[in-house]
């Protein structure tokens, strides 16, 4: 459920105190303690290690999903959006998996307080697939106790869920009795009938499914297919999400947001934390 005030609600955790961000991720940034804002479902950040501080920045603004593009290099999982821009110890595990761990421990086994989600770590390979998730799949199964998992047709909810986008390797993962990470569908996957269990979210380009832009009003054919495609992935299970949407400050942004969130989209996609963390405090006034 959306909570009315991200503002207001902020929850200083100085139990928290001495968790930091890694010293490869930003020492000059790097929190002494953990403010985390009011979660918010529809939250979704972009990108999320572009911003000063990885993780941090997002949960201080309520984002309950976070985005992460991974290159495996010399046995790393090393975080960047292009290979030539990735670091040494700028890791998948120093940004995410070893901090999530760690508040997790010292907050009751939930990212948020009191709050009974589980945080989306959008895992976007762009390395070579089938080695670089078995490399997810060793480092997800090392934080194993905050991580959810899938047994033997069953799949049980953790504080963290992982989830593959990228270059997902489909058929491996159709074929693991056991695994960590969950199948980020495309559009065309709506009629795959594969089991949510496997696939429980479904994201794609919105300019290849929409023309409008935000720039006058929805033409109402755009929206009725919009509600359609929501409701159609929500009856078989499944989450939904757009990249490429509009991102810029203005109206344009606005009114796309405001027909994502009427269509119940669950993860609405932004790099302005700040400003989708405002927008979605006003719509629930």
């Amino acid at each position: 459920m959306f909570l009315k005030s991200a503002v207001t609600g902020l929850v200083a955790l100085t139990s928290l105190t001495g968790i930091a961000a890694p010293p490869a991720a930003n020492p000059a940034n790097a929190p002494s303690s953990v403010v985390l804002g009011q979660p918010l479902a529809a939250a979704h950040a972009h990108n999320d290690y572009e911003h000063d501080r990885p993780l941090f920045d997002a949960l201080e603004h309520g984002f309950t999903s976070v985005e992460a593009d991974v290159w495996l290099v010399d046995g790393e999982l090393l975080v960047a959006h292009d290979l030539e821009d990735a670091k040494p110890g700028v890791t998948l595990e120093s940004l995410y998996l070893d901090p999530l761990d760690e508040l997790v421990r010292n907050q009751g086994h939930s990212v948020y307080p009191h709050w009974d989600g589980s945080l989306q770590l959008l895992i976007d390979i762009k390395s070579e697939g089938e080695a670089t998730y078995a490399a997810v799949e060793q480092e997800l199964a090392e934080h194993r106790d905050i991580m959810s998992r899938y047994s033997s047709g069953t799949t049980k909810t953790g504080p963290v869920t992982a989830v593959i986008s990228g270059n997902r390797p489909l058929a491996t993962m159709q074929a693991q009795d056991k695994r960590f990470g969950f199948y980020d569908g495309r559009s065309a996957d709506l009629t795959s009938g594969m089991p949510a269990g496997l696939m429980p979210l479904v994201s794609n380009n919105w300019t290849k499914l929409f023309t409008w832009q935000g720039v006058g009003p929805v033409p109402e054919a755009e929206r009725t297919k919009l509600q359609a495609y929501v409701a159609d992935a929500h009856a078989k299970g499944y989450r939904v999400r757009f990249w490429a949407t509009p991102d810029q400050p203005g109206a344009a942004r606005e009114a796309v947001w405001n027909e994502l969130f009427d269509a119940g989209v669950d993860h609405i996609n932004t790099d302005d934390l700040a400003a989708l963390e405002q927008f979605l405090a006003a719509r629930t006034l």
